[in-house]
């Protein structure tokens, strides 16, 4: 970053009406996706359920599979819950296939977290007038992958909770299991936050998504387990 950039006046933030009218238009985008996800999520538990002996047609397994992938990468969707559903509505013979539905799902998640610019985060923070965290994310997004890491560390109360971040892929797969994580934003919101904050490496994390995913579908495969 050269001088100029780095010594360039910041934008100042819009008048409180502006800011506080765009806040309410992002909340009420916001409303409308909440809603919408519901009605989908419980359209898709009912279709699930109605539709036990459907397994055996290639159609309905395949859109099953993509309405639950979908789903699953969108945050706060309790994904364990539906992925252990679908299992039990369909059987051990599909749980390969849910287990690639739900590992392409979180990496939807994850890549779509990836892609959000910087410039819309910090557009949202200045609206709230919220400056310091506007500074904090100036200056992040010039930094390198290892740099962030670092500076996220750096950030974390205490002196011994720079593990969290240097074993952040461990962490990642066990968030992903742990059950109940939908009020941290469940698989989807985790797996997207971790592409947003810019510290994983795209195939690394994606790896991490597919293992952590793996054990109860393909052990339900392997050995038989039953859900019911």
């Amino acid at each position: 970053m050269d001088d100029s950039a780095r010594h360039a006046t910041p934008p100042a933030p819009p008048p409180v009406k502006t800011g506080l009218l765009r806040t309410l238009l992002r909340l009420a985008v916001l409303v409308v996706l909440v809603v919408g996800m519901h009605v989908l999520f419980t359209w898709a538990e009912s279709y699930v359920l109605k539709n036990e002996q459907g397994w055996t047609m290639p159609g309905f397994l395949v859109l099953a599979l993509l309405v639950y992938a979908v789903l699953i990468a969108i945050p706060f969707v309790p994904g364990i819950e539906i992925g252990l559903m679908v299992l039990a509505a369909g059987g051990g013979d599909i749980a390969p296939f849910v287990w690639l539905a739900t590992a392409s799902g979180l990496s939807m998640a994850y890549m779509a977290g990836c892609k959000v610019p910087y410039r819309w985060l910090h557009r949202v923070m200045l609206d709230l007038h919220l400056m310091r965290a506007c500074r904090m994310l100036e200056e992040f997004q010039t930094l390198s992958l290892p740099e962030r890491a670092a500076f996220i560390a750096a950030q974390l109360p205490g002196r011994y909770l720079d593990w969290i971040v240097r074993y952040r892929y461990v962490h990642l797969a066990v968030l992903i299991n742990v059950p109940g994580n939908s009020i941290i934003g469940g698989g989807g919101g985790i797996a997207f936050v971790s592409g947003l904050s810019g510290v994983f490496r795209a195939p690394l994390a994606i790896l991490t998504l597919f293992v952590a995913t793996a054990p109860v579908p393909l052990a339900i495969w392997l050995f038989g387990w039953s859900l019911t």
